[in-house]
């Protein structure tokens, strides 16, 4: 009896150490169920976040002919001329702020620009095309030439007609249609088309 009460239990002594038993499977039971909860919430905690300075690609979408007319000049300034811009060829993307980045053909017939620029680009935001070549906000003038494997193409500053620099722009995988210039969404593709040619292209903040 003494023995009983010293380790304060109710069983019958026959069934104590069944009791004891039980006791001690309940609580390595609770241990261990609460594993997984603990090694789940560690690795949810662990989850790196999202860093802020990622361009998301969902944030830009096509813009549509009105938000173009709005933005493109009817008449782009070309070093010291004036030249037509083909609206109907104009193409281009727009965030929840309102920037534009967009592309239209120049009508460069009987103008000193004819067969060295072919279209003209508006960039509302920094952008970069193809790996390296990086420009600012700023409205740009494109021509290009034909290499060995795609296409050279030149960006020049529409005021000044400054080279900016050169990209490659390679046969477009997978195909579409060939179209004069088309700049498509970052969720689609994120690459400017010239004809069957396509430059990458990323957008910065």
């Amino acid at each position: 009896m003494n023995q009983e009460r010293k380790y304060g239990s109710s069983c019958p002594a026959g069934a104590r150490l069944n009791c004891r038993t039980r006791l001690r499977w309940a609580v390595l039971c609770a241990t261990l169920c609460s594993i997984p909860l603990s090694a789940s919430a560690s690795k949810q905690a662990a989850k790196p976040s999202p860093s802020i300075d990622t361009p998301n690609k969902m944030e830009w979408r096509s813009a549509t002919p009105a938000e173009l007319d709005a933005v493109l000049p009817a008449r782009a300034q070309i070093v010291k001329e004036h030249i037509e811009t083909e609206m109907h060829s104009a193409s281009g993307i727009i965030d929840a702020r309102g920037r534009v980045v967009a592309a239209a053909v120049l009508i460069t017939a009987g103008y000193a620009a004819s067969g060295k620029y072919y279209y003209y680009l508006l960039a509302q935001a920094p952008i970069r095309m193809g790996k390296s070549l990086a420009l600012p906000p700023g409205s740009y003038a494109v021509g290009w030439s034909r290499a060995s494997n795609g296409l050279l193409v030149h960006i020049y500053d529409a005021d000044t007609g400054v080279a900016r620099g050169t990209v490659l722009a390679r046969p477009l995988v997978p195909r579409a249609p060939i179209i004069s210039v088309k700049l498509w969404p970052p969720a689609q593709r994120s690459v400017l088309q010239i004809g069957r040619f396509a430059v990458p292209y990323s957008v910065g903040k």
